[in-house]
C-alpha cells in the first residue's frame, strides 16, 4: 500500500509540476565527496537510502554521496567518537542538535538550504531548531501521538471514549471491573525509550510541561507534580500494564493488537504496525485525555544538520544539491511513507493528502502539536532526568522531591 501511495505521489507531482525526482546531470572530472550518517528507523531504511544514493550519484556525476545507516542504539556513540577524532560527518540525521550547536560544530541552515527548499518547511518545525534567531537544523520527518482505544472493550465495559482525566479514571475502573486481569485498561511507557513522551502526555495536559513561556525550565512546577502523581496513581490502582519501566511502546502495541490492552497513547504509525503484525481488532483514535479542558498533542521531530568542516564553496554547493534532491516532493514523500511517518513540508503533506485523505487529520494535528524543547543544551539531561523521576516514582519515590532535585540539578548546569 505504501509503495503504491509513493508511486502515485511521484506521478502526480511529475505531471503537476513538470519535474523529475532526480533532475540534473552535472559532469566533472573530480567528484565532491559527501558523507552522511542517518538513523535506522526500521527494516526499510537501509535499502531506501541505498536506492536514493545510487540514483543521486548517477544523476550528479560530480558528486559521490555515501550514506551510512546506524541504529539508534549506536548512533550517538558513533557520531561523538568521530567528532572527537576530528572526523565529523558532513551531514547527520538524528533527533537532537543543541549540544553540537553549543559547541560551535554546525553550519547555520542558511548556508546550505536553498530558498526554494526552505520555503517548504512548516515554520513551527523550523522554530524547534532556532537558537537566538538562527536555524541550525531542518526537520527530517515527524510523527504525532493520539489516543488509541479498543472499541469492543469500551463498548462491553459500557464506557465512552475518555476526554478528561476524570473520565479516564472512571473508564479504567469500569474496564477493570468487567474484565479483571484479562485486560489492562491503560498503557504506560516510562522506559528509557520513551519515558520523556509519557512526561509530556500528562504534564502538557495539566497546564505544565518542560519550560514556561519564557523558555525557562519548570520541571518541578505544581502542575507537573500533580500530573506525574496522577499517572503513577493509575499504575498503583492496577489500571495499567504490569511494568511501565520496562514495557516499551512496542510491547504495548502488541498487547493492544492482542486485545489485552484497552487504551494507549501512541504515534500515527500504529495502524501500519497492527496490520503488519496480523492483528485484527476494531479500534478508534481520539485526542489525548486532558485535565485542562483542551487536549495537547505531542509532536516528535527528527532533523538533518551539517557540520562545519571548513568546506569550500564547491562542497557546500554539493550539500545544497543533496537537500534539494532529498526534499523534492517525489522522493521525500516516498521517504516519509516508507516507515509511515508524517511530512515536515507543506508540499509533501499536500501530496500525501491528495492520494489518501486519511492522512489529513493526522497532518492537521501535527501542524498544531507541541514539541520537546530540544533547542536547549540541557535537553539530553532533562530527558534522562524525567525518565529517572518516573521510574523512581513507580518504585514509591516522592514525585515532588524527585522533581525538585531534578530542577535544582538542571538549574546548576
Amino acid at each position: 500500500m505504501r509503495k503504491k501511495l509513493a508511486l502515485a505521489i511521484t506521478l502526480i507531482l511529475a505531471c503537476a509540476l513538470g519535474t523529475c525526482a532526480f533532475a540534473g546531470t552535472a559532469k566533472a572530472a573530480d567528484k565532491t565527496e559527501i558523507y552522511a550518517i542517518t538513523a535506522q528507523y526500521g527494516p526499510n531504511t537501509t535499502d531506501w537510502w541505498a536506492d536514493f544514493t545510487e540514483k543521486f550519484n548517477a544523476e550528479h556525476e560530480d558528486i559521490n554521496l555515501t550514506v551510512e545507516c546506524v541504529s539508534w542504539n549506536d548512533i550517538y556513540t558513533k557520531v561523538n567518537t568521530l567528532i572527537q577524532n576530528d572526523q565529523a560527518p558532513d551531514i547527520l540525521n538524528i533527533d537532537t542538535f543543541a549540544d553540537y550547536q553549543a559547541d560551535d560544530l554546525l553550519l547555520p541552515v542558511s548556508d546550505y538550504i536553498s530558498d526554494e527548499t526552505y520555503a517548504k518547511f512548516y515554520e513551527s518545525f523550523l522554530e524547534q531548531s532556532n537558537v537566538d534567531g538562527t536555524v541550525w537544523a531542518v526537520p527530517d520527518l515527524a510523527s504525532v501521538r493520539g489516543l488509541f482505544y479498543n472499541k469492543d472493550i469500551l463498548e462491553e465495559a459500557g464506557v465512552e471514549v475518555p476526554t478528561t482525566w476524570d473520565e479516564l479514571t472512571e473508564a479504567c475502573k469500569a474496564i477493570k471491573d468487567r474484565f479483571g486481569d484479562e485486560v489492562y485498561p491503560w498503557g504506560i511507557d516510562m522506559t528509557t525509550d520513551e519515558g520523556q513522551a509519557a512526561f509530556s502526555y500528562y504534564t502538557w495536559n495539566n497546564g505544565g510541561g518542560f519550560v514556561d513561556e519564557e523558555d525557562q525550565w519548570i520541571l518541578n512546577c505544581d502542575e507537573n507534580v500533580e500530573a506525574i502523581e496522577y499517572a503513577i496513581g493509575l499504575y498503583n490502582d492496577g489500571y495499567t500494564n504490569q511494568d511501565p519501566a520496562t514495557q516499551t511502546r512496542y510491547d504495548l502495541q502488541d498487547l493492544f493488537g492482542q486485545g489485552k490492552l484497552a487504551m494507549m497513547i501512541g504515534p500515527n504509525g500504529i495502524p501500519t504496525y497492527l496490520k503488519d503484525g496480523g492483528y485484527e481488532i476494531s479500534y478508534g483514535v481520539s485526542t489525548i485525555p486532558t485535565n485542562t479542558g483542551k487536549s495537547t498533542a505531542q509532536g516528535v521531530m527528527d532533523r538533518f544538520m551539517v557540520f562545519d568542516n571548513d568546506d569550500d564553496e564547491e562542497k557546500i554547493a554539493a550539500i545544497s544539491t543533496f537537500f534539494d534532491t532529498f526534499y523534492d516532493d517525489g522522493p521525500y514523500s516516498e521517504w516519509v511513507l516508507m516507515e509511515d511517518f508524517l511530512p515536515a513540508t507543506s508540499t509533501g503533506a499536500e501530496a500525501m493528502v491528495a492520494v489518501n485523505e486519511d492522512y489529513a487529520s493526522w497532518i492537521d494535528i501535527l501542524s498544531n502539536a507541541r514539541f520537546y524543547p530540544t533547542a536547549k543544551a540541557e535537553w539530553i539531561d532533562v530527558k534522562q532526568g524525567v525518565i529517572d523521576v518516573e521510574q523512581q516514582a513507580l518504585l514509591g519515590g516522592d514525585v515532588k522531591e524527585l522533581l525538585d532535585e531534578l530542577q535544582e540539578n538542571i538549574s546548576e548546569e
